[in-house]
């Protein structure tokens, strides 16, 4: 069993916002099925491949994410090695992908939290957003939807994120990233 947690900021007014690329991704993954609210968010179990998900989205807004978090971990006796956290990352060019296990928050408040409330230990996917070039425009690009541009590139990796995510545990994380390097852009 996995624990899926895609960030972002709950709301209609956020939904397409680039911090919120984790909810994208969750959305693409649960395909038809009904999130209800559960763990301070909204929250579904699924079958990919050969593992059952708990996918969730933290509706507790970004900073606070860990909260959610940490309460999905505890009722599903989860280490942190069976959390994957999605998240946008400024540091990475639209639409590349990193995967990780560990590692710093690297600025990201939703990350940050999430550390505090369980450890670093968890594995991360980072989608690229891409700096806006000027630390000053960070929090209106974060808090801005995709361009009309930049959704034939953001667009098919969600969709190929979500297509091909079982590769992370029926092979290995590499595996799921070399699939993802060859996705069409």
């Amino acid at each position: 069993m996995y624990l899926i947690v895609g960030l972002g900021n709950p709301g209609k007014s956020y939904a397409r916002h680039r911090h919120n690329v984790g909810f994208m991704v969750v959305d693409a993954l649960a395909d038809t099925a009904s999130f209800s609210k559960k763990f301070q968010g909204d929250a579904t179990s699924i079958t990919k491949g050969t593992e059952k998900l708990v996918l969730l989205k933290p509706t507790t807004f970004m900073n606070l994410s860990g909260l959610s978090v940490q309460a999905a971990m505890t009722f599903h006796k989860l280490k942190p090695e069976q959390i994957i956290i999605i998240h946008d990352d400024l540091d990475l060019a639209l639409g590349k992908i990193r995967i990780k296990q560990g590692g710093g928050h690297g600025g990201h408040n939703g990350l940050r939290d999430i550390d505090e409330k369980i450890g670093k230990d968890y594995w991360r996917i980072r989608v690229g957003i891409a700096h806006p070039g000027d630390k000053e425009q960070v929090h209106g690009h974060v808090l801005s939807n995709f361009t009309a541009e930049e959704k034939p590139i953001i667009n098919p990796i969600i969709d190929a994120l979500a297509e091909n995510l079982p590769l992370f545990w029926e092979h290995s994380p590499a595996a799921l990233m070399s699939k993802l390097a060859q996705s069409p852009e």
